[in-house]
């Protein structure tokens, strides 16, 4: 069906990011490809210069660490990535760099500013360039 599917996990919605991952092992074509991605929040200049110097680094790693352990927990052998930015724009550009087929994102309850979705899958299913797949 999707030869290149991208899955965002959001570490703390991890199980929304799980389920995500088994709808892509299911849509994905023989010999197809799912990429993983994480979004490591940008910390504003004003903040960085009091923090440790490696912390955004450290967390990076952290997360490189955790979405391979997710990947080898799930049987997949996937490509991960960790970006750094606002996570809608950085999940469309990660869809955009390795060309995407499907983005499979989940959303969780949202408040009254985004009713249906949740802001960054709203803003992912508004901007993205090939389908996306939204699993609540």
């Amino acid at each position: 069906m999707y030869k290149i599917i991208l899955v965002p996990v959001e570490f703390s919605h991890e199980h929304s990011g799980i389920n995500a991952i088994r709808i892509a092992k299911k849509l994905v074509d023989d010999g197809g490809e799912i990429v993983l991605v994480n979004v490591v929040g940008d910390i504003p200049t004003y903040i960085e210069v009091e923090l440790p110097m490696d912390l955004l680094n450290n967390s990076k790693k952290l997360a490189l660490e955790k979405l391979t352990e997710i990947a080898a927990k799930e049987g997949i052998k996937s490509d991960v990535k960790i970006r750094t930015g606002h996570p809608a724009n950085e999940i469309l550009a990660a869809a955009e760099s390795c060309n995407a087929d499907l983005i499979i994102v989940a959303s969780h309850r949202p408040g009254l500013s985004d009713y249906f979705l949740g802001s960054t899958a709203a803003r992912i299913v508004r901007h993205a360039q090939c389908p996306v797949f939204v699993d609540r």
